[in-house]
């Protein structure tokens, strides 16, 4: 008994032919079908495939001087005016 009984698997087959109806799973069945042809196509093409050279790393090229436009970084930079004023919490009335 159990799930695994034939009797099971030939009402739940039914419902689905019910609810898809044949020409879809005939569709469904079809592009299955060709999906793995074409991943084992893809993965044997993938194995006969020889390796590509891969080109040596770009070795990268050292940055001009260029004149600091910045403020040095022993000067101070521009500070906030102002106080920050510290927020209040509203009262309770209870």
């Amino acid at each position: 008994m159990g799930i695994f009984d034939w009797k099971h698997w030939i009402v739940l087959l039914v419902v689905v032919v019910l609810v898809f109806g044949t020409k879809k799973l005939k569709n469904l069945g079809g592009d299955l079908g060709e999906s793995i042809k074409g991943f084992r196509k893809a993965m044997s093409d993938e194995e006969n495939k020889p390796a590509e050279q891969t080109p040596p790393p770009v070795q990268p090229v050292p940055p001009t001087q260029q004149p600091h436009t910045t403020a040095p970084l022993n000067q101070t930079h521009t500070t906030i005016e102002g106080q920050a004023q510290p927020v209040q919490e509203p009262q309770r009335k209870d």
